[in-house]
């Protein structure tokens, strides 16, 4: 029985970051798509020879695509977790420059907030290895 239990807390894991992947990348390319921009860092567009705007909605339409693929694809669990595990690693810095710049985005509009989002981004990271690992 403990066995089916940690399955049963895996698969709940897995589903409620489905919905906050969906729901962040809806969040990118609706109502928090401005704020989303004013805190890309201008050294990612010079790197990705790209504007603000296009970051913030490449980085919604994945958070959509990886939280989808999650549910939708079960036999490549482990792959998906793997990329949304790099995904979040890959916004990190980011995250370092909101903090470091003090920017606004939509729910990070204090210092104390962004400087506790650096330490959330190690949890997600492990969040999805846990979570779509074989059990």
């Amino acid at each position: 029985m403990p066995r089916r239990r940690g399955l049963t807390v895996r698969s709940a894991a897995r589903g409620t970051l489905a919905l906050l992947l969906a729901g962040a990348g809806v969040s990118h390319l609706t109502w928090g798509r401005r704020g989303y921009r004013i805190v890309v860092p201008g050294w990612a567009t010079r790197m990705l020879h790209t504007d603000k705007d296009a970051v913030v909605v490449a980085s919604g339409a994945l958070e959509i695509l990886l939280g989808t693929a999650l549910v939708a694809l079960p036999r490549e669990r482990g792959r998906v977790g793997a990329a949304i595990a790099a995904f979040f690693v890959a916004v990190f810095p980011g995250n370092v420059h909101q903090w470091r710049t003090g920017r606004s985005a939509p729910g990070l509009s204090t210092d104390r907030a962004r400087f506790v989002r650096l330490f959330l981004q190690p949890v997600l990271v492990a969040w999805a290895v846990w979570a779509t690992r074989r059990a």
